[in-house]
């Protein structure tokens, strides 16, 4: 078993009154590595200036934390069986909408990866297995229940 951590830190501006929901939402989440970075709610959720569209939110962060499982299983696997990956990319893509409890959820995330293999490169039947296998062993897939469709794209170069 392994504990994952990530510290969160907002704090009111000064001056700001808080209860008239006119208060910044900007924060940061600092990672067991040391990596800081700058989160917010979405723009959409919560109008300019109260949310910072420059600052990472919880939705993107959810569809990337998605994307980077997929990709870490896929490298390993293909690594595993000989392939040689030169240069993989994503553009995950996630869906905020009303569930069946007509509540606001991440009801989809799709992601299209795109792989480039160095030679000899591995068949379709077989990048699409491995996707597959990546898909089911990916520890956030596996924790959710949104739909995570995974639609591989031609490699770009």
């Amino acid at each position: 078993m392994s504990t994952y951590t990530a510290h969160l830190r907002w704090q009111r501006t000064a001056g700001e009154t808080f209860t008239d929901q006119r208060y910044s939402r900007r924060h940061t989440l600092q990672f067991d590595g040391g990596v800081v970075l700058p989160a917010s709610s979405a723009p959409s959720s919560v109008p300019l200036p109260y949310s910072d569209a420059s600052a990472v939110d919880p939705e993107e962060l959810f569809v990337a934390s998605l994307s980077s499982c997929h990709m870490l299983w896929f490298l390993s696997l293909a690594a595993a069986q000989g392939h040689v990956v030169d240069h993989y990319e994503d553009a995950a893509e996630g869906l905020l909408a009303r569930d069946a409890e007509q509540r606001l959820a991440m009801t989809q995330v799709t992601l299209r990866p795109s792989v480039a293999f160095a030679a000899p490169v591995p068949d379709e039947a077989a990048v699409a297995a491995l996707h597959h296998a990546a898909h089911e062993r990916c520890f956030i897939a596996n924790s959710v229940k949104t739909e995570v469709r995974v639609l591989p794209q031609e490699a770009q170069r």
